[in-house]
């Protein structure tokens, strides 16, 4: 009997393959053909599942998404089995920061992403650009439930802390990029913030650096 083709596998293979190369040249350079000799298919192979770069280009948006959200549960499964608000933030702002060789990849292809879609508008209408309204929400909710459970500061705005967050992990990530800090001291920094936003009566903002 013929092999049976698992035909999401097969998709998940060449959106990989668009990542790795988006990584190294940025997504403007990558071709289908670029991606095709990166995951070993033939273009033949990528036109049939994607037709269109344009179609790859969304499919792979959505393959980074779910490495990204993968990332995030290992850290929180990290964490222990009952990972409170704080880790929870953590484990969402850790996972942005290029600290490793995928960490690095997410970072450099999701900016390359928001900077294509600028000037292209179907890339602009993709629900991507509401993630960082989502990644927003999320924060501001588990901001709130730890506020009411007082374990942070009663008198945090919840909405603004995670504004906040948010900018400085992007703001963090692209000084590791270029060299102008590592990633310890951008931890130690994220660990500096959630600390004053985490610190109650009964335990103040102590730690400066990383754990």
């Amino acid at each position: 009997m013929p092999k049976r083709v698992d035909h999401e596998e097969r998709r998940a293979q060449i959106a990989g393959a668009l990542i790795r190369v988006a990584g190294r040249r940025g997504l403007h350079a990558v071709g289908m053909r670029d991606v095709a000799a990166e995951a070993g298919v033939s273009l033949r192979l990528v036109q049939y599942y994607f037709e269109t770069k344009e179609k790859l280009l969304f499919y792979g948006l959505q393959h980074l998404t779910d490495r990204f959200t993968a990332r995030v549960g290992a850290l929180l499964a990290a964490a222990g089995p009952r990972p409170g608000p704080r880790e929870t933030v953590e484990a969402l702002l850790l996972a942005s920061l290029p600290t490793d060789e995928e960490s690095r990849t997410f970072h450099l292809v999701y900016s390359s992403y928001s900077i294509l879609s600028v000037t292209d508008e179907a890339l602009a209408a993709q629900p991507f650009i509401d993630n960082p309204d989502a990644a927003e929400n999320a924060l501001t909710g588990l901001l709130e439930h730890a506020r009411a459970a007082g374990l942070a500061d009663p008198g945090i705005d919840a909405r603004m802390e995670a504004i906040s967050l948010l900018a400085m992990a992007a703001t963090m990530g692209t000084s590791i990029l270029v060299g102008q800090r590592n990633p310890e001291s951008a931890i130690a920094v994220l660990h500096h913030q959630l600390d004053r936003i985490f610190a109650t009566a009964e335990t103040p903002a102590a730690r400066t650096g990383p754990i």
